[in-house]
C-alpha cells in the first residue's frame, strides 16, 4: 500500500510544516505529486497508526466500490437492488484496476464516485459541478469533464466546477502558500515525478508507444497520436448519447494522459454497467475478460525489460490502450445511431444534448 504511505507523508508534511515536495518515502522513493489541497485533506491519515490506516483504506475502498457499483447502475439505468449490488461488488473486486487500487491504497474509487455522482445529477440541480471541481482539485485529471460540460451546453454546471476547482487552489494557497507556488509553477510540469512512462504499469498511449518503439521517449509519435485522440474523443463525446459521452471523455483522458497507471482504469465499472444495460452481454463479457486477465503482469517487466519486449508480447503489455480506441469507435457508432434516430423522428440532430432531451438518453433514475 505504497500510495497510502505517500498520502500519510503528505499529511504529515502539512501538519509539521515541512517541505511538501521535498520528501520521498517507501523503498521506491516515491514523492508527493498531488496539489497542496489534496495534502490538506490527507492530514487525518496521520492520526492513525500505519497498520490501522491500511485497514481503514482497504475497508473504505471496498465500501467505495459498492457505492460505485450503485452509482454505475443508476448511471446505466439498471435496477438498483442491494443483493445485486453486493454480488456485483464482490465480482468487481477482481477487476485488475480495482484490485490494484486496493493493493496500492489509492484514491481512484473516491474520485470516480465524486465525478459520476455529480454528472449523474439532473440538469439544474443545486451545486451541480461542485463535486467535480473538488475531484479535480485533488487530482487534476478529472478537470477534463469540465470540458465535457462546456461543449455540451451545460455552461452553468461547467462554471460551477471551474469555480469549485479554483476554490481548492485558493484554499491550498492560503494554507500552504510556499508549496502552492512550488507546485503550480514547477512541480506540475515535472511528469517524471509520477514515475517512468515506459513501464508496463503505464497503460496510456505514451506507455504503449514507448514499449512498442523500445524507447523511453516516444516523442512526436506519441504527442501527435495523443492530440488526434483528444480531438476525436471530445468530438465523439459532444455527439454521443449522454452515457457514452461521459465514458468517451473518461477513456480519452486515460489514453492521452502521459501516465495512466493500470489502477486508474476503474472507469471499467460504469462501462460494464452501460454495456449490460444495453443488452450487449457478449461485449460486456469480452471487456470483463480484458480487465480480469492481468496480461501486463505476465510479460517480463523487471528493470528495463519492459523496453525489450518482442512484438508478440506488445498486446499483452498494453491491453487497456488497445481496448480503449475500440470503445471510442463504438461510442462513435452510438452517436451516429442517435443522430439518425433523431433525424427519423424529425427532431434536431443534437436533441440528446438539449435541456429537454428524451429521458431515454438522460442519466439517472
Amino acid at each position: 500500500m505504497a500510495d497510502t504511505l505517500v498520502y500519510r507523508a503528505e499529511g504529515a508534511a502539512v501538519a509539521n510544516g515541512t517541505d511538501l515536495y521535498g520528501f520521498t518515502v517507501t523503498e521506491w522513493q516515491l514523492p508527493a505529486t498531488y496539489p497542496p489541497f489534496a495534502a490538506i485533506l490527507f492530514v487525518p491519515t496521520t492520526w492513525l497508526p500505519v497498520t490501522a490506516l491500511k485497514a481503514a483504506f482497504v475497508a473504505g475502498n471496498a465500501l467505495l466500490l459498492a457505492l460505485l457499483v450503485r452509482l454505475s447502475c443508476r448511471f446505466a439505468g439498471l435496477p438498483v437492488r442491494t443483493p445485486q449490488v453486493l454480488g456485483a461488488t464482490a465480482l468487481a473486486l477482481w477487476l485488475e484496476p480495482v484490485f490494484q487500487t486496493l493493493v496500492f491504497g489509492q484514491i481512484n474509487l473516491a474520485l470516480v464516485c465524486l465525478v459520476l455522482w455529480d454528472l449523474s445529477r439532473p440538469p439544474g440541480s443545486l451545486g451541480k459541478g461542485f463535486a467535480l471541481g473538488v475531484a479535480a482539485g485533488v487530482k487534476l485529471t478529472p478537470a477534463v469533464f469540465v470540458v465535457l460540460l462546456l461543449i455540451t451546453g451545460r455552461v452553468r454546471a461547467g462554471l460551477t466546477a471551474l469555480a469549485s476547482l479554483l476554490g481548492t487552489v485558493l484554499l491550498g494557497a492560503l494554507v500552504l502558500p510556499k508549496a502552492s507556488a512550488d507546485f503550480w509553477t514547477r512541480r506540475i510540469f515535472e511528469t517524471d515525478r509520477v514515475g517512468k512512462a515506459w513501464i508496463i504499469d503505464n497503460q496510456s498511449l505514451q506507455g504503449l508507444f514507448a514499449r512498442a518503439l523500445h524507447t523511453q521517449e516516444p516523442g512526436a509519435v506519441w504527442a501527435a497520436t495523443a492530440a488526434v485522440t483528444a480531438v476525436a474523443g471530445l468530438w465523439i463525446a459532444h455527439r454521443a448519447p449522454e452515457r457514452w459521452g461521459v465514458l468517451t471523455v473518461a477513456f480519452t483522458a486515460l489514453l492521452v494522459s502521459p501516465i495512466s497507471w493500470s489502477h486508474h482504469w476503474v472507469w471499467c465499472v460504469p462501462l460494464l454497467a452501460v454495456l449490460i444495460a444495453e443488452g450487449r452481454r457478449r461485449t460486456a463479457a469480452a471487456v470483463t475478460a480484458v480487465f480480469l486477465a492481468r496480461t501486463m503482469w505476465l510479460v517480463p517487466h523487471e528493470g528495463d525489460l519492459d523496453l525489450q519486449l518482442p512484438w508478440w508480447q506488445q498486446p499483452l503489455a498494453s491491453p487497456y490502450p488497445l481496448l480503449a480506441p475500440a470503445l471510442l469507435a463504438f461510442a462513435a457508432l452510438r452517436a451516429r445511431e442517435a443522430a439518425e434516430s433523431s433525424t427519423r423522428a424529425g427532431a434536431p440532430e443534437y436533441v440528446s444534448r438539449a435541456p429537454g432531451r428524451d429521458r431515454a438518453d438522460a442519466i439517472g433514475p
